[in-house]
């Protein structure tokens, strides 16, 4: 399949998801899953980052749109995409620089350090933003933590439903 409809039909598949499924989810009040920035990630590593930055504040804005949050997430995800590269070199090292990393692999402590650090930085912008006081910065940690623990988890359980182990 062409890189190009694949990305978009993925771009597709995890807007539709957020907006329909994930956003109807509200656990004890203020614990969501934001698995759409899966998308960030499964990115391709050598593809064109400016088309991944817009798409990024594309998905991001539209999600605002259904979300009525005021550009929270297409800040948090034009963030996470302009970091990707970065976050990617953290991970994986040497890896990255060869373009040999592919993210929807199987699972690995690279993999994971990788989803658990865009999850909280992502998270962390969203929040911060969102309350954007520093007095309430307990709150926004806080929050943080819980929603990146329990996106963390609902992509975990995403990465295995994509790419089932092979034996």
């Amino acid at each position: 399949m062409n890189s190009n409809i694949k990305n978009s039909l993925v771009f597709v598949v995890f807007l539709l998801l957020q907006i329909f499924i994930f956003n109807k989810i509200n656990l004890f009040g203020y614990l969501n899953p934001y698995p759409y920035l899966f998308f960030i990630l499964l990115y391709p590593v050598n593809n064109n980052k400016s088309v991944l930055l817009i798409s990024s504040f594309t998905l991001g804005i539209i999600l605002d749109m259904f979300a009525n949050s005021g550009g929270i997430h297409a800040l948090a995800s034009v963030v996470l995409a302009y970091f990707r590269p970065n976050l990617f070199k953290f991970a994986f090292g040497v890896s990255y620089e060869y373009n040999t990393v592919k993210f929807a692999d199987k699972i690995s402590p690279e993999r994971i350090t990788l989803l658990l650090l865009t999850i909280f930085i992502h998270h962390f912008i969203l929040f911060f933003f969102e309350f954007f006081r520093v007095d309430l910065i307990v709150t926004i940690i806080l929050r943080t933590l819980l929603n990146t623990l329990i996106t963390f988890l609902f992509s975990i359980l995403i990465l295995y439903l994509i790419k089932p182990n092979k034996k």
